[in-house]
Parts: structure tokens; C-alpha cells; sequence
């Protein structure tokens, strides 16, 4: 049975951005989901990933970033993204029944989460679709430092092709994390987790990732 999804707006300062919730019945946890810097929430990507987990029974959240609803093409800056995260999370849990709260997010979305996590917004742990380690043909350029200060159970999945994010890098950075931090491959994807020689929808590659995200989930939530 598909699970309804409820529009839903979000007060961000000043001003409001919209999201889209669903919750399925008793779901074991919500997670909040965060677009990348170049689509907003209605990106196929991220409602197949978001559907196939309300089919999983976890509750989902995803929202626009302040500059995706004003139609802006450049991301915000940390502090406005910062500002949106705590007040999607703040919003997700007025509508939970006290079940664990979890942040996640494609490239830009999932950074911003952990930087939101680290500078104290409160979260139950992690999930990345695709960690921007360092920009493309730059693995010098390291986003990580924020990383090594975070204590929840942190899950990066990630294409073994994507241009954001050389393997052995980004192995290193989960290891040092330490065990609190699971790293998952896609064989053969990139940055969408597209695969060469293989046809899915962009909505079927987010659904893709859904299991292993729940299964994530309800290892590491309490109860």
C-alpha cells in the first residue's frame, strides 16, 4: 500500500521553505532528507529513496533549501543551511510519536546535516547518499574536519566511481571516524549511483539505496 504523502511548510527565520512527509504506521524511526546542491526534493532520486523507506517503515522528511524555493541556482551558505536542517529536524519530531530522529541527504543535503550535527543539533545518526568528500579532480581539498567530532552512528553509501569522493579517501576518513561510521559501495556508480551498461529510472536508483538505509537504521535506533 503506498504510503500518503503530505505536503507540508516550514518556518526558516523569516521565512518558509516546503517539504513533503510521509509516515507510514508505527515507523520504527523518521528520517529527514536534505536535495543536493543542484536539484531540490522532488527529484526522483530522492522520492524513490524516500518511498521505498515508508515502505520499509520509516518515516520520511525531505524539504527545500532556502535558495532552491526562492529559485536560486547557488547553495546556501553553511549558516542558512544550518538554520533549514534544525528547523526540518524540529518540525519532523512535532509530528513523531517519540521515535528516533535521524538526518541524512544526497551530496550537499548530507554534508550540511553533519555540519548541522556537529555544531549541536540533536540527532539519532547519519545517513550520506553520496558524500561530497572533496570536489571532483581535487582530492586535496578535504571536506572532513567536522566529521571527527560526531559520536552517532554515521552510514556512507557511495558509488566506487563517484568523482566526489576517491575510495581510498574516503575509507580513510570512515576509519577514522571509527566504528561508529559503515562505509557501503555501489560497484561501478557514480555521483546518482548511476551504473554504466545498467537501465533503471532515477527514481528506481534511489529506491535502490532504501534497504540498506533502513536496515542502518534499525540496527543502531533504541527499542
Amino acid at each position: 500500500m503506498t504510503i500518503p504523502e503530505l505536503p507540508v511548510t516550514i518556518t526558516v527565520g523569516e521565512s518558509a521553505v516546503s517539504g513533503v512527509y510521509a509516515r507510514p504506521r508505527a515507523p520504527a524511526a523518521t528520517l529527514v532528507v536534505a536535495h543536493g546542491a543542484g536539484a531540490g526534493m522532488e527529484h526522483p532520486f530522492l522520492a524513490g529513496f524516500t518511498r521505498a523507506l515508508n515502505e520499509l517503515g520509516i518515516a520520511t522528511l525531505r524539504f527545500n533549501f532556502p535558495y532552491r524555493e526562492a529559485g536560486r541556482k547557488f547553495p546556501d551558505r553553511p549558516p542558512a543551511a544550518i538554520a533549514a536542517w534544525r528547523a526540518a529536524m524540529a518540525d519532523a519530531a512535532a509530528r513523531s510519536a517519540g521515535e528516533p530522529l535521524w538526518a541524512g541527504g544526497k551530496s550537499f543535503g548530507g554534508r550540511m546535516a553533519s555540519m548541522a550535527v556537529a555544531e549541536g543539533m540533536p540527532s539519532a545518526g547519519l545517513v550520506f547518499l553520496g558524500y561530497p568528500l572533496h570536489p571532483p579532480g581535487r582530492p586535496e581539498k578535504l571536506r572532513d574536519d567536522h566529521l571527527y567530532g560526531l559520536t552517532v552512528p554515521i552510514l556512507f553509501l557511495q558509488g566506487t566511481r563517484d568523482p566526489f569522493a576517491t575510495p581510498e579517501l574516503l575509507e580513510a576518513v570512515a576509519a577514522r571516524i571509527g566504528p561508529s561510521a559503515a562505509l557501503e559501495w555501489r560497484d561501478g556508480g557514480n555521483h546518482t549511483f548511476d551504473v554504466k551498461g545498467t537501465k533503471r529510472s532515477t527514481e528506481e536508483v534511489g529506491a535502490s539505496l532504501a534497504g540498506s538505509a533502513a536496515a542502518f537504521i534499525a540496527v543502531h535506533s533504541p527499542g
